[in-house]
């Protein structure tokens, strides 16, 4: 089964991406970066983890006001290093473990924490400027695959202390229940003390953050019970984000052993990073065995009902590409160029033969049984002219008119809206 092998806290200041992309090794200024970045580079090289719990917080990046979730858990099969204003960073994309998120989706849902799910996004400074140093790649990859966490740490309000205290616990409980033999180390990032706005900016308290590294070896408990103005009072509005440290604690035994500890706070934000390891062995309200048990109660039977195909984490995994290019139906532009001539987009979007064929045959249980979900084939069939009385004849293998003796009335429907009635809505009354 999975185990946690330790778990890293780290800052996450874009000055780290900065000195390694500038060749800053060397310089006076910026080689303590480095020095107490060594340590943990060693530790990770030696342990090997298979997967990193990535712990962190986007910056407005990926993660816009339009959606924006506070628990977001990473489920793709990759990510990239995303745009922030001047390009993207020169690195390969790393792997995400689809398997691994899957089943922590499942056991945090078990238990009570309720998730959203992302894939194919870009991530920013607040996983690739430390990633990039503590594991960095080769001409091959990383040398480790990922399951990111995005923390929804910028509007308020945000979840208490003790919400991402109990997600870590939460969290530890789903990684060990993992029937696969994997190594895992979590890492936590953010912080310490700095604030970035505000005619406060440039707030450091260096007393505060050794007190917060100390308690949060010895007193993680007490460090859950401080509301969020504390934190913001003592480290500064965005040093509050040291909270997914608390999260990466979390996921450890009570007792934990520090390895390591470096600070350095040459500007505007601490540069620090700590090693914990377990050092109890801690009592279980219920098995890894039981605990999967319970996690697969709620679902048991579902795979019996016939002609039924639920859309799962790893389904929306396998069938993004056509399923992305399913929701780019609701833009006009898109249907206009779809109705015109498909076969350019296809290729623009990646599908695969088979994805491309199901579309061109408008092949509705084909694209069902395949893992799309329903609500983007109204969208298609509301495009192409068909109704959702068609879709649901097909499915059955009817003609129209055969599932309509099935119904009470003969109805026809479907989401198709007027392309002018947005205009007729935008306009202003007549005078």
């Amino acid at each position: 089964m999975a185990r946690i092998i330790g778990g890293i806290g780290t800052s996450h200041t874009p000055a780290i991406g900065f000195a390694i992309d500038m060749l800053k090794q060397n310089d006076p200024v910026w080689a303590p970066i480095f020095k107490g970045y060594e340590p943990v580079q060693k530790w990770l090289a030696e342990k090997k983890p298979d997967v990193i719990l990535y712990i962190f917080n986007d910056h407005i990046t990926s993660f816009f006001f339009d959606h924006y979730s506070q628990f977001s858990l990473g489920v793709g099969d990759r990510y990239w290093p995303a745009d922030e204003g001047g390009g993207p960073r020169r690195m390969p994309p790393i792997a995400g473990h689809t398997g691994l998120a899957e089943h922590i989706a499942k056991a945090m849902g078990a238990e009570e924490f309720d998730l959203a799910y992302f894939q194919n996004k870009g991530l920013d400074h607040g996983f690739f400027s430390p990633m990039s140093l503590l594991m960095p790649p080769s001409e091959t990859g990383w040398p480790v695959a990922v399951v990111p966490i995005q923390c929804g740490v910028l509007n308020m309000p945000i979840p208490l202390a003790r919400r991402f205290w109990k997600f870590g616990r939460a969290l530890r409980k789903a990684v060990e229940s993992y029937p696969e033999d994997l190594k895992v180390a979590v890492l936590g990032t953010g912080g310490l003390s700095h604030q970035v706005h505000g005619e406060r900016c440039g707030f450091n308290d260096t007393d505060w953050d050794m007190e917060f590294i100390e308690r949060l070896e010895k007193d993680p408990e007490g460090l859950a019970k401080m509301t969020l103005a504390e934190y913001a009072t003592r480290g500064g509005w965005e040093g509050a984000e040291v909270v997914m440290w608390l999260m990466m604690r979390g996921a450890l035994s009570r007792k934990v052993k520090k390895l390591h500890q470096a600070y350095y706070l040459p500007s505007m934000t601490p540069i620090a990073s700590v090693i914990f390891e377990d050092d109890s062995v801690d009592p279980v309200d219920e098995t890894p065995e039981q605990f999967r048990q319970r996690i697969d109660e709620q679902f048991a039977g579902v795979e019996k009902l016939e002609g039924t195909y639920p859309v799962t984490v790893s389904s929306t995994v396998r069938t993004f590409r056509i399923s992305n290019f399913l929701h780019q139906i609701i833009k006009p532009e898109f249907r206009e160029k779809f109705l015109a001539d498909p076969e350019p987009l296809f290729e623009e979007y990646g599908l695969t033969e088979q994805e491309r064929d199901m579309i061109r045959r408008r092949d509705w249980r084909a694209m069902i049984q395949y893992g799309v979900i329903f609500f983007l084939m109204e969208k298609l069939a509301a495009v192409v002219g068909s109704t959702n009385l068609h879709l649901y004849a097909a499915m059955r293998e009817q003609s129209l008119e055969d599932f309509q003796k099935t119904r009470k009335a003969q109805m026809l429907y479907s989401v198709a809206g007027d392309e002018d009635s947005k205009k007729s809505w935008d306009k202003p009354a007549a005078k």
